[in-house]
């Protein structure tokens, strides 16, 4: 059974899913268009494995789902406007300084 989550709760599980690039990177390739696993490895030049732990931290953060299309399964964003939030997020300023990074860059846990 599927739950809103709260707003602080969604936030939480959308900043844990981008703090790795390959989910940024899945996340960015979906904002495009629903895609195959299979597809997504191959264009990402990861193993199907490692596509598939990515694609689980983001299905259990609430922000991609799975959709059986005959004998595969397609996956798209949860909702539409995650992809409007991706593109407000890529396109915002951010004021970092050169030889900093974040502190909580090596806690790099999923969801």
């Amino acid at each position: 059974m599927l739950t809103l989550a709260t707003d602080l709760d969604a936030l939480t599980r959308f900043g844990r899913a981008l703090a790795d690039p390959i989910r940024c990177r899945i996340l960015l390739m979906l904002r495009d268009a629903p895609a195959h696993p299979a597809d997504m490895a191959e264009e990402l030049g990861i193993s199907r494995t490692r596509l598939s732990n990515h694609l689980a931290c983001l299905r259990d953060c609430g922000l991609v789902v799975a959709v059986p299309v005959g004998r595969r399964t397609r996956y798209e964003l949860a909702d539409p406007r995650l992809g409007h939030a991706l593109d407000d997020l890529r396109n915002a300023v951010v004021a970092v300084e050169a030889d900093r990074s974040c502190p909580d860059a090596d806690e790099q846990g999923c969801c």
